[in-house]
């Protein structure tokens, strides 16, 4: 029985990961806890466990549902866990603001509420009690609403925060989002934006859109922040093409993030490897490829060593792993290279000189190939474009600064969100040209 079990569980999670709508165990996931107020990366399996407050929450009911299913966590006489929840955690908020298609302006205000911390009759030991008696958390939510004094008296408005605000508190929600690069890029700047050097979201979308990353294209990236370049020229490749990540020296740079993708096998294959000292060279020795071979070696070891001491997520022991990304390329690939050129370039290198990258990596390109820069500050990309300049090495050259503005849509209160990402970097762009020597 156990190992028709285990065939069953194994393909169970191969159609799940062909179909892709749905999760299967050893695969990421990025969870929204309470609508954008915790971001975590997990790693689904039965053992992953997820911290909400002060309990440990299983991971095991997440696997073989779809993305975008939304869990709620309830206590239980087993212990904590996560229920499936059908309903929104935003359902009703616009039924008593909209009417026939008008909204509804109400005539109460809640200048006469007095906050004594009076109106509340309901103590902690009696929330305490209703737990241990097995009450959900949408039950303490409303007891909490009945035994209120002033709820009643609150505005439609007022009343929706006071519930969400308990809601947030005893009845916590977790959206289990897919990890694309849009989700990834927006995690990570809200988590750890110096690890992809401030890369905002709308910045990634017009680095790819100005590189003209599309199906079966080269594209050569010089990657500093974290791979997630590397991820996302490769999820838009869809499995066409390659991306070759490119570095300086021996040691390859970190690509971590590239493990989140749930890249498939095929499309870890386009993900490719090399120092730019063997692009830039003739020809290569046997040695020197056994060098960087085992090189590339010893990186993909420390970073699963990484993953599996930084992550508190994810377990030591675990059924599926993540499929293998950024092998060295193989030297045809890169005679192919050498000979045809990329069809474009993307640097995204904060902690390089930009132009000393430029100078040795835009030959590489083909004719009339775009490329596109990213660096946190101006100097460094104005000094490039001078350069590039006189060296009549490009045109079409432009530097670009993102500029991008959150709204709040909600009826007779729509605005600009009140805490905004205020600076998005710079973007330096042109096209490749033919030189005349």
């Amino acid at each position: 029985m156990s190992s028709s079990t285990t065939s069953e569980n194994n393909a169970t999670s191969s159609n799940n990961m062909m179909n892709g709508r749905k999760t299967w165990e050893g695969c990421s996931v990025l969870l929204d806890i309470n609508d954008g107020d915790r971001l975590v990366f997990a790693r689904l399996s039965n053992d992953a466990k997820l911290k909400i407050g002060n309990k440990n929450y299983s991971l095991q009911p997440l696997i073989g549902c779809a993305f975008g299913s939304v869990f709620q966590a309830e206590s239980g006489p087993q212990g904590p866990f996560l229920f499936h929840s059908l309903t929104s955690s935003l359902q009703g908020n616009n039924t008593e603001e909209i009417k026939d298609g008008q909204v509804n302006v109400e005539s109460r205000d809640n200048r006469a509420l007095m906050d004594n911390n009076t109106a509340q009759s309901l103590t902690g030991d009696d929330i305490e009690a209703m737990r241990r008696q097995g009450a959900r958390g949408n039950e303490i939510i409303e007891a909490l609403i009945a035994d209120s004094a002033t709820f009643e008296r609150k505005t439609s408005f007022s009343q929706e925060k006071y519930r969400l605000k308990k809601q947030k508190k005893y009845a916590p929600k977790v959206l289990m989002r897919r990890p694309v690069a849009r989700s990834i890029c927006e995690a990570y700047f809200k988590k750890y934006p110096t690890k992809i050097g401030f890369l905002r979201v709308d910045t990634l979308s017009l680095l790819l859109s100005m590189a003209n990353v599309s199906s079966n294209s080269d594209v050569l990236v010089v990657d500093m922040v974290g791979g997630l370049i590397t991820g996302a020229v490769a999820e838009r490749l869809g499995g066409t093409g390659f991306v070759c990540n490119s570095y300086l020296g021996k040691s390859p740079y970190s690509m971590d993030i590239v493990r989140i993708f749930n890249f498939s096998d095929e499309i870890c294959k386009r993900i490719l490897r090399s120092p730019i000292s063997n692009l830039l060279s003739q020809k290569e020795s046997p040695e020197q490829i056994l060098q960087d071979a085992n090189v590339c070696n010893v990186e993909s070891q420390s970073n699963d060593q990484m993953e599996n001491t930084d992550n508190t997520n994810i377990p030591a022991k675990r059924v599926c792993k993540a499929a293998k990304a950024g092998e060295k390329a193989p030297q045809e690939i890169i005679d192919s290279w050498k000979e045809n050129g990329f069809s474009s370039l993307i640097i995204a290198a904060p902690e390089m000189d930009t132009w000393t990258l430029v100078k040795d990596l835009l030959p590489l390109l083909s004719n009339s190939a775009p490329f596109a820069i990213y660096h946190q500050y101006l100097q460094p990309l104005a000094t490039c474009m001078h350069n590039l300049q006189l060296e009549k090495m490009a045109i079409g050259l432009q530097i670009s600064e993102p500029w991008l503005r959150e709204y709040q849509v909600l009826p007779s209160r729509t605005h600009p969100c009140m805490q905004m990402s205020a600076f998005g970097g710079y973007i330096l762009t042109g096209t490749k040209i033919c030189s005349s020597s």
